[in-house]
Formats: structure tokens, C-alpha cells, sequence
């Protein structure tokens, strides 16, 4: 099945609000106020972290999981009304951003509506309670073999389409889901509009929701980085896993890579304990490869701190936010750049030869005329690196430095350690 695609999906870029922690007031008025500042950074879509009410019976911590949804077509006042988020979704819209909302498709908490109006919707565990969603004792999970079921879901996704303007969702947890639910549902919601739609899913695992999603996760580099970092593994690894993606879903799949997010901040550390000097590296390949960024709440601090999931634990803004220039230049080139057109058959990425290619990553993209150049240190030594490709010829200018250098013929190019150079023309 053939979906229409939203035409400004190949260049954005995703920042993901946890309006909870943003703050400390932590609603979507306050976040408001920070929209001037994400649109000089060059944000392109905010995703948000689920706006619904988070169910009562056995929440977790004091405040509960906003994963854990009591009703799907309401607003949790712990964030404001739905006049502050219709505000807000105007308000985005009218200085260039897009919105996405987080829609948990695959489980309830334990007081949803639904557990009243239509328990039916639900699954049932052999003693006839509520089947528990993968031992996550506040959530439950709700039966697609049921029609009626999967019409109220769909309902609900439309609900917001048409209230709020939404652009589209990030699915959590989409494979949890069926895929043949996902195709019914985009079926269905493109006689709203045509949205964005963002599957936390990797096509490493599950390649066919391409069929029903623009983007998916990219969760098998995730953890091979944080592996290749910490237990100084061969990066002709992560080579491997980048081809993986490269070659997978065709050629209009779309690739979501990251170095933090809600779930990652939390449970496994932020990208500073993840992947210590690489981090800042790895950003970059995020922003330069086939497919799509995410930057996650604080990471333009930087954040250092994992911020708590149940409670309140606001991110400690500064009031200098000394990465907002490199991502600002990184969002730059994405959304402007031809070359970095994501899932576009017409941009052609060329591995280049390079003598340190144990150490080395380095690749040039091209659309036309324009090309981008990426070379990654993904190592703690300095070195002197050789580059001679056939794909390779003319001047450049480095996107950091604005200095201009001329890579026609062998160009030895020196790397400190976990050193990101990146050029355009």
C-alpha cells in the first residue's frame, strides 16, 4: 500500500519535548515561551512526549507515567487544557515548526474510560483480570482482534487531526501493534491530511512497517555505539550496522538516528555516559547520514543529568545553552542542504577510501550539484588521515569554521581524537 508522503518530512528534524521536566511549571503555556529560542536553533517538528491524562490506579511514582493514558481524546491538566495546547499547536504553526504527538496504541493504565464503557477492548489474563502489558504492572493491554476496538483507536487519532491540527505521531512502541492496525489507521487518517508518521520500531527487526511508517528508530546503532565506546570494539562494527540501514526498507525509507531520548535519558544514561567523547561525533552522523534527526530535551545544554520518569525533575537550564550553535549549524545544513534529503532517491551516498578506515568514517552525499562531506574520528587517537576517492574532487567549506580546502586528488587531513569534520559545496 502506497501512502502519500508529507513533503516536508525529507529535510526536518525532530526535537522531543518532555513538557513535564522542561519547565518548572511544567505546561505547555511555559514551554511556549521557548519556542523563540528552538526556532533561532532551527527546529524544524517538536514532538511531544503523550499530552494525554495519566491513569491513577497503580501509577508509578508520585506523578505517574505519561505512557500510561486514562483517556485518549483529553488533555492532562498536570500540562494545562486543550485551549493551551490548541494555542500552542497554532502558535508553533505560525513560526514555521510542526507538531507531533507520542500515541501509545498498545496499552492503557488501569483506569482508562475504556475499562468501564468498553472492558471488551481489553485483553484478559487466564483469571479474567486485565492482561498486564509485558510485566509493566500501571499498563494494560487492549485486544486488536476486536473491530470495535481498532474503530475507537482510530477515532481518538482523528479526534486530534481535526481539534488540534496536529501533523502527525510517533507510535510507541508501533511493532507492539500489528501492522495491519497501522495500515488501517493511515488508510483512514489521510482523509484528514497528510501527516508524519513515526514508528518506534527498527526496520532491523521489523523492516515491513515501512509499509505503514515515514520513519522508524534506529535502536540497533543505538546500542552497537554505546557498545563500540565502552568496550572499544572494531568500528568496522559499526560500518556493518550502517550498511544494514543503508540497504533496508528502499529507497524512501527514513532512518530516525539519535543519541539520547526520554526512554535512553532515563533507564540507560545520557549520551555522556553512554558514549563520553564520542557523543559530540556521533551527533553529527546523526544529522549527515540517510535520514532523520532527533535531538532530545536539554541536549543543546548540554544535560548531564538523567532526568526522573515518575516525578518531577525539571532539566536545570542554565540560561547558556552552549551547544545551541552546534546544533544550529547542524540543523542548518539538514533542512537546507539537498544533499542530506532524506528517503530521496536522487541523493547518492559514496563510502570513501580512506588509509585510516579501522578508525576513520568518512562519506560524502551528493544531490547534483551539492555535496556534503563527513569525516568522523571514531577513535581516542590522533591521526593523519588520507583521503583519495573517485567520488571526491573540489573545494569545500567546513560548516564549523567556514574555512575553505580543496579536496582534489590525495588530501591528508589531520584528526584529533573523536574529531567531526564536516564540509559543504
Amino acid at each position: 500500500m502506497n501512502f502519500k508522503k508529507a513533503a516536508w518530512i525529507n529535510n526536518t528534524d525532530v526535537y522531543e519535548v518532555n513538557t513535564r521536566q522542561y519547565t518548572p511549571e511544567g505546561t505547555f503555556n511555559a514551554f511556549a515561551k521557548e519556542l523563540p529560542r528552538l526556532q533561532d536553533m532551527g527546529v524544524s517538528t517538536l514532538w511531544f512526549m503523550p499530552v494525554t491524562p495519566i491513569a491513577q490506579q497503580n501509577k508509578k511514582g508520585s506523578l505517574g507515567s505519561p505512557y500510561a493514558c486514562s483517556d485518549y481524546t483529553a488533555i492532562n491538566p498536570e500540562f494545562g487544557t486543550m485551549d493551551d495546547f490548541k494555542a500552542l499547536v497554532k502558535l508553533a504553526h505560525s513560526m514555521g515548526f510542526k507538531v507531533i504527538i507520542d500515541w501509545v496504541a498498545n496499552h492503557t493504565g488501569w483506569d482508562h474510560v475504556w475499562t468501564v464503557t468498553n472492558p471488551d477492548y481489553f485483553k484478559r489474563e487466564d483469571n479474567g483480570d486485565f492482561k498486564i502489558a509485558s510485566g509493566m504492572d500501571d499498563i494494560i493491554e487492549l485486544n486488536y482482534q476486536n473491530p470495535a476496538l481498532r474503530k475507537a483507536m482510530i477515532d481518538a487519532m482523528v479526534f486530534w487531526v481535526k481539534e488540534c491540527d496536529i501533523d502527525g505521531y510517533r507510535c510507541d512502541l508501533a511493532f507492539w501493534v500489528q501492522l495491519d492496525f497501522w495500515l488501517e489507521a493511515r488508510e483512514e487518517l489521510e482523509k484528514t491530511k497528510t501527516l508524519f508518521w513515526l514508528a518506534e520500531s527498527d526496520p532491523l527487526d521489523h523492516e515491513d512497517y515501512y509499509q505503514a511508517f515515514d520513519a522508524c528508530y534506529t535502536w540497533t546503532w543505538m546500542h552497537k555505539t554505546e557498545e563500540f565506546y565502552k568496550h572499544g570494539q572494531n568500528k568496522y562494527l559499526l560500518d556493518e550496522v550502517v550498511h544494514r540501514y543503508d540497504t533496508n526498507g528502499g529507497p524512501d525509507a527514513i532512518p530516525l538516528w539519535f543519541t539520547s531520548n526520554h526512554d535512553e535519558n532515563t533507564w540507560n544514561g545520557t549520551e555522556y555516559e553512554k558514549y563520553g567523547d564520542a557523543a559530540k561525533a556521533l551527533a553529527v552522523f546523526s544529522f549527515t547520514r540517510n535520514g532523520m534527526p532527533l535531538i532530545y530535551s536539554g541536549q543543546e545544554l548540554p544535560n548531564h543529568k538523567r532526568l526522573q520518569f515518575f516525578d518531577k525533575d525539571e532539566i536545570n537550564w542554565t540560561g547558556e545553552n552552549k551547544l545551541h550553535d552546534f546544533y544550529k549549524k547542524l540543523l542548518s545544513l539538514h533542512k537546507t542542504n539537498p544533499a542530506l534529503r532524506a528517503g530521496d532517491a536522487a541523493v547518492t551516498t559514496f563510502n570513501l577510501s580512506v588509509n585510516n578506515a579501522d578508525k576513520v568514517m568518512a562519506y560524502l552525499r551528493r544531490n547534483g550539484g551539492h555535496e556534503v562531506l563527513v569525516l568522523l574520528n571514531f577513535s581516542n587517537e590522533a591521526l593523519s588521515c588520507s583521503i583519495l576517492d573517485e567520488h571526491l574532487a573540489g573545494r569545500f567549506t567546513n560548516v564549523f569554521t567556514k574555512k575553505e580546502d580543496n579536496f582534489s586528488g590525495l588530501k591528508i587531513v589531520e584528526m584529533k581524537p573523536w574529531e567531526y569534520l564536516v564540509y559543504e559545496k
